[in-house]
């Protein structure tokens, strides 16, 4: 959240690259991505739902990171960088919730394999 904060601290130059633009774009993604999968990591086993938690503390943060751009100059809040912190926080979500499937699957597979084994 420092690095977060940090960076929306500094001013921006109005006249921008259109593919620096789209640079920062994926630095909100996997920025907001990985601040998701931090919290979720953080929350395990002290929450019921730390996915959900960590999503929910996620999106209160990229809402209010917009709000303190707003007083920052040649800055503003926008709802659209809140809408692409939310995508990184979807990606981060459905990267998460698909692991432990993909984790059963495995051990279920290395189950079956090492029944056969003969010591």
């Amino acid at each position: 959240m420092g690095a977060i904060f940090y960076f929306s601290s500094q001013h921006a130059d109005p006249d921008q690259a259109w593919w620096t633009v789209v640079l920062r774009k994926f630095g909100h993604v996997g920025g907001y991505a990985t601040l998701t999968a931090l919290w979720t990591w953080a929350l395990a086993g002290t929450v019921r739902r730390p996915l959900l938690t960590a999503a929910a503390i996620s999106l209160a943060y990229a809402a209010t990171d917009e709000y303190h751009q707003s007083f920052v100059d040649t800055r503003h809040g926008s709802a659209v960088d809140v809408a692409v912190d939310s995508l990184g926080i979807a990606l981060a979500a459905l990267a998460i919730s698909l692991k432990p499937q993909a984790a059963k699957t495995k051990q279920f597979k290395d189950a079956g394999r090492s029944s056969k084994r003969a010591y």
